[in-house]
C-alpha cells in the first residue's frame, strides 16, 4: 500500500468517524431507565414511554369478594408462586359482566404484595390499556431490565374486525424471539373467552379458503394464557352474600332482614344481580344512611 493509499483511507475513516459523530448528536437522548421505587402501581403510557405511578390504587380488600373463591384462590395461588419466583401462567379472566374480574385483580396484588413483602423483590402492578396493546413489547423492555415484579394488567381485553393487534401480543406472551420477560406476568380481564366476538370468528369461518385455520388464527389468542378463569351470573344466594358481606364490613345501621328485602328490590329494578350491583346498592344505602364507606372495616 502506498502512501496515498494510506493517506486516502486515513481521510476516509476520518470522513465516517464524523458523519457517525454528528447523527448521535443528532439522534434523541436515550430514556432514562424507568423508576419503579416510588409507588405499587403504575399506569403505562407509551407517549413518552413512561410509568406514571399511582398513589393509591382503587380496589377494594379481598375479603370483600364473595360467591368467587374458587377464583379466588386460584389466582392468588398464582400470582403468589409467580411474586416468588416459580413457575405461573398468564392469566384470563372471563364471562359475566360486574362479577369482580378486575376487582380480583387489584385485590390479588395487594394480598400477595403482603404474603411475600420480605421474601425478596417487590411485586408492582402495571395496567395497560386496551388501546396500548400495540406497545407492549416497549412496555416490558423496560420492565425486563428491573428487579422488582410486574403483573401487567389490561382491564377488558377485546379485539374487533379488522384489528390486528392481537398478533403482537401473542408474539410477546407466548411466541417471540424474546417472549415474556421472566419478571413479567400479564393478567387480562374481559367478556369474551376467546377475546374476539362470534361474529367476527364466524365471518372467518364463512368467508376464508380454509376455514378451519382462519378460525383458528382467531381464537389462538386465548391460549397463550396458561389460566382461564370463568365468571358467571350469580344466584340471589349469591347476591345477597354479597350484600351482607359489604354491610358488615362497612357497619350499616340497618337490620338484616330489611337489607335484604332492599337488596332484592334493587337487584329487581335492575334488571340482574352481580357483584357490581350489590355494591352500588350498598352505595346508594349507606348515603341515604349517612355512613361513609372508609377503609375501616
Amino acid at each position: 500500500m502506498t502512501a496515498q493509499d494510506q493517506q486516502d483511507r486515513f481521510q476516509q475513516f476520518s470522513l465516517i468517524k464524523r458523519i457517525a459523530d454528528a447523527l448521535e448528536r443528532m439522534a434523541p437522548p436515550r430514556p432514562a431507565p424507568a423508576d419503579f421505587s416510588g409507588a405499587e402501581a403504575f399506569i403505562w403510557h407509551p407517549s413518552p414511554g413512561e410509568f406514571q405511578p399511582v398513589p393509591k390504587v382503587n380496589r377494594v380488600p379481598l375479603e370483600l369478594l364473595r360467591a368467587i373463591a374458587p377464583m379466588r384462590d386460584r389466582l392468588l395461588d398464582n400470582t403468589v408462586r409467580f411474586a416468588r419466583g416459580l413457575p405461573a401462567n398468564n392469566a384470563l379472566l372471563w364471562g359475566a359482566r360486574g362479577m369482580g374480574k378486575s376487582s380480583l385483580v387489584k385485590a390479588v396484588h395487594a394480598r400477595a404484595s403482603e404474603m411475600v413483602a420480605a421474601d425478596g423483590p417487590a411485586l408492582k402492578l402495571v395496567e395497560i390499556h386496551r388501546e396500548d396493546i400495540g406497545t407492549l413489547p416497549q412496555c416490558l423492555s423496560a420492565m425486563r431490565r428491573d428487579n422488582n415484579r410486574f403483573v401487567v394488567f389490561c382491564d377488558d381485553l377485546s379485539f374487533d374486525d379488522g384489528d390486528t393487534s392481537y398478533k403482537s401480543l401473542k408474539a410477546v406472551l407466548e411466541g417471540g424471539i424474546e417472549g415474556r420477560p421472566d419478571n413479567v406476568i400479564f393478567y387480562a380481564t374481559s367478556n369474551r373467552r376467546h377475546l374476539l366476538p362470534r361474529d367476527m370468528v364466524e365471518n372467518e369461518r364463512a368467508t376464508a379458503i380454509n376455514p378451519g385455520e382462519a378460525v383458528e388464527e382467531k381464537v389462538s389468542l386465548s391460549d397463550r394464557f396458561g389460566l382461564w378463569i370463568g365468571f358467571h351470573h350469580c344466584s340471589q344466594d349469591d347476591f345477597l352474600e354479597m350484600v351482607r358481606g359489604y354491610a358488615a364490613y362497612y357497619r350499616l345501621p340497618i337490620e338484616p332482614e330489611a337489607l335484604e328485602a332492599r337488596a332484592k328490590e334493587w337487584a329487581m329494578t335492575r334488571g340482574g344481580r352481580s357483584g357490581r350491583v350489590a355494591w352500588q346498592f350498598i352505595q346508594d344505602l349507606a348515603g341515604e344512611l349517612g355512613t361513609q364507606l372508609s377503609d375501616a372495616g
